[in-house]
């Protein structure tokens, strides 16, 4: 039996109300496990006041802030379910995601109104409420969330939850070009919260947890920030990374754990600001979303950080597996072993075992794996079979139980945090009347884990001067597609290496370009 996540909230202000529960890093607003279930009561009796009931989807669009967890908490309290939107996107981009889990409302931060308004034409949404940024909250007493907060009523009589209803509704691109909507359940937000109160994760309710990764992704949200959230504990939210105030928070709050990806790990490295504050108080740092260098995981260590990197997908609810920090170099490469509430298989394409060290498809089952994508059967009954999720992972485990990811799901790119789909890229370039022919993949980059590049058959007089043709897909490029999405290098060749069946061949291209120099690149 699970909990659901509405009624965290309510048992945390009868047993520990006082204790803080969120603060507001930028602002120093913090609120009490006792204010925190009254502002989310009160903001779910004025949200169902503007027509929102269980099974509505409400958008959230917004930079890092405590309201997107009141909005979250306040939703599951309705039986609604919160649609994350990467703030990066495009208004093409989010518009398909609106149109898609057919929103009813949309909360936005003020600096995208623009594009959340634009994004939202077409589709059944009437109004976008704004969410003030840090520096807004600051100045202003007065603001449309607030307002909605306090017109609710904090006694208003909430429905029971059923479990295993989704309340997350999380978009992962697919290799359709067209993302997906992740349903992700209380059920599968309580087992991922409870796992993190073991040995390696280290949270209980004495946990002060730092967030800087965005809460628009799956392991910004369900890597320490819910789980801390269960335990008891207390979340300082950030609403931008920046190594200087990461570092200082860390110092002024005494902070316990935090989550970042690589690329973060490594700016906050770089920096020098470990030399500058005391982040002795850091028990556990955990990495995900791409695998950390080696380097940076010794030097942090050698700050006396206990250094751990997770694996999971926004459809496993993040931690699905844990390289601890026992193991973190000596199983360099390694995604780890299993969570404890999930079993991991290495099959065929029969779907049986393979022996170890035998590369097969990754299949993952447990309470936390989501119960399916958003009105997509077809997607459905390929991904689930007998019970067992099939990852699209290409893995191999060696003869003590550790797994490795030989291939990433269809070819996907992991840039700077950012999961990057070669087929949308593909298709905004395709477009392009000097393109004839183009083919996406992930190269190795020193800072951004890998760089999105692009190989291009120019078309017609194209070929003449590919410099001045690199410059216009770059344009083009940053017209239509998020920015961590543009490539960050052109290659410029005749033709594709293909396959009988007219597949690009990705693992002779990326052999390519070792070879070769990008006609343009950028860092």
């Amino acid at each position: 039996m699970s909990v659901p996540l509405g009624q965290w909230l309510s048992i945390h202000s009868q047993r520990i109300g006082g204790r803080p529960a969120l603060v507001d890093v930028d602002t120093e607003v913090s609120y009490t496990f006792r204010e925190l279930d009254e502002r989310t009561t009160r903001l779910a009796s004025s949200l169902r006041s503007r027509g929102v009931e269980a099974g509505d989807r409400v958008a959230l669009c917004s930079l890092n802030s405590p309201a997107m967890l009141e909005l979250m908490f306040a939703l599951a309290k309705l039986g609604a379910i919160t649609v994350m939107i990467n703030h990066r996107l495009t208004a093409p981009e989010m518009h398909y995601i609106l149109d898609d889990a057919g929103a009813k409302l949309v909360f936005a931060s003020t600096p995208l109104l623009e594009v959340v308004s634009a994004a939202k034409e077409g589709t059944i949404i009437e109004e976008v409420i704004p969410l003030l940024t840090a520096a807004e909250r600051r100045t202003q007493t007065h603001s449309a969330f607030e307002d909605l907060i306090s017109d609710g009523d904090p006694l208003e009589a909430l429905p029971n939850m059923d479990p295993e209803s989704p309340t997350l509704l999380m978009y992962t691109s697919g290799t359709t070009g067209r993302p997906k909507g992740a349903m992700i359940t209380h059920t599968n937000l309580f087992w991922v919260s409870l796992y993190h109160n073991n040995a390696e994760a280290g949270i209980n309710h004495h946990n002060r947890n730092l967030v800087a990764a965005p809460l628009f992704h799956i392991g910004g949200l369900a890597v320490y920030t819910l789980p801390t959230v269960y335990w008891g504990g207390s979340n300082y939210i950030l609403e931008a990374f920046a190594p200087a105030t990461w570092a200082t928070a860390v110092e002024k709050y005494a902070c316990t754990t935090a989550f970042a990806v690589p690329t973060m790990w490594t700016a906050i490295l770089r920096s020098g600001e470990l030399d500058i504050h005391d982040t002795s108080s850091l028990q556990v740092a955990i990495s995900g979303g791409a695998p950390c260098p080696i380097p940076v995981i010794e030097a942090l260590q050698a700050k006396g950080m206990a250094f751990i990197e997770g694996f999971g997908m926004t459809e496993t609810a993040a931690a699905a597996a844990i390289l601890s920090s026992e193991f973190i170099t000596t199983k360099a490469g390694s995604i780890g072993k299993p969570s404890n509430h999930v079993d991991f298989r290495v099959v065929d394409e029969a779907g049986a075992d393979v022996p170890a060290e035998t590369v097969g498809e990754l299949i993952i089952r447990g309470p936390s794996v989501f119960s399916g994508y958003w009105n997509r059967t077809d997607a459905n009954t390929e991904s689930f079979r007998d019970g067992w999720f099939y990852s699209g992972d290409l893995a191999r485990v060696d003869g003590e139980g550790f797994y490795y990811l030989v291939d990433r799901k269809k070819d996907m790119v992991i840039t700077g945090g950012e999961n990057v789909y070669p087929i949308e890229v593909e298709q905004a370039l395709y477009t392009h009347e000097g393109v004839a022919d183009v083919s996406v993949i992930g190269t190795p980059h020193d800072y951004w884990g890998e760089a999105v590049t692009a190989i291009v058959v120019p078309h017609g007089s194209n070929t003449d001067d590919t410099a001045a043709l690199a410059k216009r897909l770059d344009q083009h490029a940053r017209d239509t597609l998020a920015g961590f999405k543009i490539p960050r290098q052109y290659f410029f060749v005749e033709s594709l290496p293909l396959t009988a069946t007219g597949k690009v061949r990705k693992v002779e291209l990326r052999e390519w370009v070792k070879d070769l120099t990008p006609t343009a690149s950028s860092t």
